[in-house]
This record gives structure tokens, C-alpha cells and sequence, in this order.
């Protein structure tokens, strides 16, 4: 990787803090380490109207050129990431849900049928959204959202499109 990106991470939990909120620790610590820049990170509760507005503010922001977001993906009744994201898209990386889905299949089995893992493009942003636990964090970021995220990934990788330069 040459020149790293700058990254936001959003955690979307009606219970975790700073403190105990291991999955965006894990995110935060693994794009430190590929060579990105933490943009920001923050807590949301699991409402649709304060994801938005958060991630709004981040795709708005031309320095900010990736989003990853734990938590909220799930069918509980307050689960609301993917209603709350889906709007925001101008394109939707369709390859990200089927791909974690097929990695986590070798980690949960059927249970993987419960994640609706999305992602995609606002305005040159790449938002990348992934159920809130630390190991689901750690297949997507291992797994697809690391590679994508470095310029030297071959064949293809999103850097030159989130910098604008194509």
C-alpha cells in the first residue's frame, strides 16, 4: 500500500461505549495497522434517522474515503443499518454481502443466512456495513474490505474511485 485512505468507523449499538465496543476497536486497530488514517469514529444508537445523519456528515466530507460500520444488520426488531444505508447509496457493491456470506458460512454455518452484511458508494465514499460482532468484523475486514482498500490489490481495488481519479 502507498498512501493510506482516511476511514471513519461507525458502531450501531443501543448498549456498547467506547470502552466495550471491541468490534470497532478491532476495525480501528486493523486499518491503523494496513497503513489508513482513522478518520472518526463514533456510537450510534440503532436508529435509522441518527445513522443517517452520521454517515451523511462522513459522505459529505471529500477527506473522508471510507466508512465501516459494525452492528445493526441483523433481524432483531431495532436492527436497522441496511433501511437506514441502503438510500444513501448511488451505487451498491452487491459482491460485499454475497462474499461475506460465503465466508462466514465456513465460520457459523446457516446461521449466516441472519446477516444482511451491504455495502457500497455515496458520493465517492465507500461504506462497508458488517453485523456488530468481533469476528464478523474480522472475516470482512480479512476477507474483502483489507484488499479492497489497498491501491497494490490486483486486479482491481476501490482506492482510485474513492480518490476521485477515476
Amino acid at each position: 500500500m502507498n498512501e493510506g485512505l482516511n476511514v471513519a468507523v461507525l458502531t450501531v449499538s443501543d448498549t456498547r461505549t467506547h470502552e466495550t465496543d471491541t468490534s470497532g476497536q478491532f476495525l480501528e486497530e486493523s486499518l491503523l495497522v494496513s497503513g489508513h488514517q482513522l478518520a472518526d469514529r463514533a456510537i450510534v444508537i440503532d436508529d435509522i434517522y441518527q445513522i443517517r445523519a452520521r454517515l451523511s456528515s462522513w459522505i459529505a466530507d471529500r477527506a473522508v474515503h471510507a466508512v465501516l460500520v459494525t452492528g445493526g444488520t441483523g433481524f432483531s426488531g431495532r436492527d436497522s443499518t441496511p433501511e437506514a444505508v441502503l438510500p444513501l447509496f448511488d451505487k451498491t457493491i452487491e459482491g460485499f454481502g454475497e462474499v461475506f456470506r460465503a465466508l462466514s458460512f465456513d465460520e457459523i454455518g446457516s446461521s449466516t443466512v441472519q446477516s444482511r452484511a451491504i455495502a457500497g458508494l455515496a458520493n465517492r465514499t465507500a461504506i462497508f456495513c458488517m453485523p456488530g460482532s468481533t469476528g464478523a468484523c474480522r472475516t470482512a475486514w480479512n476477507g474483502l474490505i483489507k484488499d479492497q482498500l489497498d491501491e497494490a490489490h490486483r486486479p482491481c481495488n476501490f482506492v482510485k474511485v474513492l480518490r476521485g481519479e477515476v
